[in-house]
């Protein structure tokens, strides 16, 4: 009963300025682990190292290990998570900790939205930043839900985020004319 009385205040509430939504994966953080054992074998293998078979081999050992954990490491601490901010005049799309790579669409550009239930990682060829010719670019940091933004040039941004409903009734309510007969 307390639920539906805190629902129906928050329905009475006026929208936010700003909206932020998020989505996250953890299993990236086992993904970032396996970078970081990467790392942790190219230093071992650099300070204690019993090669007999020459320098050549064991400095591209090292070397090979290091940058392919730090690859792995940074790779997927990009994606862990994905943060989506709508204002007034733009949504803002910002993944990992570092916020890069980074999308700004402004509201004049999109010409609606709506909710995807079911986004996965498999349908977009991986977790990421990912551009298919037949299906737009998309942010996917986890399965589930997301928003399908569809842009006035033709082309479709979708982001994995939690709460996408809310996310699509921000934007819808954001991209609705100010006045009878102006398009925003």
């Amino acid at each position: 009963m307390r639920d539906d009385r805190l629902r129906d205040a928050d329905a009475d509430a006026p929208p936010p300025v700003v909206w932020h939504g998020r989505a996250t994966n953890r299993i990236q953080w086992l993904l970032a682990l396996v970078g970081l054992a990467c790392v942790a074998l190219g230093i071992e293998l650099a300070v204690d190292s019993a090669w007999t078979s020459g320098i050549a081999a064991l400095v591209m050992a090292v070397v090979g290990c290091i940058a392919a954990g730090l690859l792995v490491v940074f790779g997927t601490l990009a994606f862990v998570h994905v943060d989506l901010k709508l204002d007034r005049e733009c949504l803002e799309v910002r993944c990992g900790h570092i916020g890069l790579p980074r999308r700004r669409i402004p509201l004049d550009l999109i010409a609606g939205a709506e909710v995807a239930p079911h986004v996965t990682p498999r349908h977009w060829g991986g977790w990421g930043y990912r551009w298919l010719p037949e299906k737009g670019t998309a942010v996917v940091v986890r399965r589930g839900e997301g928003v399908v933004l569809r842009l006035w040039d033709g082309h479709t941004f979708t982001i994995t985020v939690d709460n996408a409903e809310a996310a699509v009734r921000m934007i819808r309510d954001r991209l609705r004319p100010t006045s009878p007969g102006t398009l925003s």
